[in-house]
């Protein structure tokens, strides 16, 4: 979907992606324009590029433009809503559901590591190349699905699982930089994020195995860790996360369908 805004004072951006909740929009200013989403200025590339993400429960985005002579505009657009999912999810372990008071500083802490890095708006722009699958696998889990746990009513997931076996390759879906890269984080066992630029990072939670550092610079589809069963889960999967800053986006309107997976036929009975 692409949507052009155009103005009486010849002021005009294009934007590209679908106004839904979870959608991440890209657009194109005029050169050394200045343009917010809400209150938040937006960088821009020196192509005048920029993004932004319309989180969870999103209703409506102002976006300003002032260009360089100084002239501006303002637009009101409406985000349409979604329906989603209700997923239970039984056989976790007690703990994982009701954490035992002698952890819950080590969760704070691990929250708090993942809030910060989530706050950069570096300046590189690889989310301009679009993205890829991390794994193929079939999909156990989505987006903005409210969570019942243990029979308990838990926050809405914000990724998507896809159930894999254990040591399957993880590849980055973008090219970025790694700003978390942990073993053991309490609820996501093995934990890394890669910024994209310009606040949009991806999270890959439950892996096995870490293949990237802190720092460490990868490309698009380039091995970043393995399939695992970390933290809190039932069985062997990658939970896919990607963020505007703090806003939670939906990984599977950035990529292609998933491929079909051919599953060999269960073996000839006598």
């Amino acid at each position: 979907m692409v949507l052009v805004i155009f103005s009486m004072n010849a002021l005009a951006i294009e934007l590209k992606g679908e106004f839904l909740e979870g959608s991440l929009i890209t657009g194109k200013a005029p050169l050394k324009s200045t343009v917010k989403a809400g209150e938040k200025k937006l960088l821009l590339t020196d192509g005048g590029i920029f993004t932004f993400g319309l989180g969870y429960r999103s209703e409506e985005i102002k976006i300003s433009v002032v260009d360089a002579s100084g002239q501006m505009e303002n637009h009101n657009i409406k985000v349409l809503k979604r329906i989603y999912d209700v997923q239970r999810i039984d056989g976790l372990h007690p703990d994982k559901v009701n954490p035992p008071k002698s952890i819950l500083n080590k969760i704070k802490e691990e929250q708090k590591k993942i809030k910060d890095v989530r706050t950069r708006a570096s300046s590189w722009s690889d989310f301009k190349e679009g993205f890829i699958w991390p794994v193929l696998g079939r999909i156990s889990g989505v987006y903005g699905s409210q969570r019942i746990l243990n029979g308990e009513l838990r926050s809405p997931h914000f990724g998507v699982d896809i159930a894999a076996p254990v040591g399957r390759p993880v590849i980055s879906p973008a090219g970025g930089v790694v700003v978390l890269s942990e073993n053991d984080f309490y609820f996501s066992g093995g934990t890394i994020i890669i910024d994209h630029g310009h606040g949009i990072s991806s999270s890959f939670l439950h892996l096995s195995k870490l293949e990237v550092t802190v720092g460490q610079r990868v490309i698009k589809g380039q091995i970043i860790g393995e399939i695992g069963a970390t933290g809190r889960v039932t069985g062997p999967h990658l939970d896919w996360r990607v963020n505007w800053f703090d806003q939670r986006l939906d990984p599977q309107l950035l990529v292609d369908p998933m491929p079909e997976i051919l599953i060999p036929p269960p073996p000839m009975r006598p």
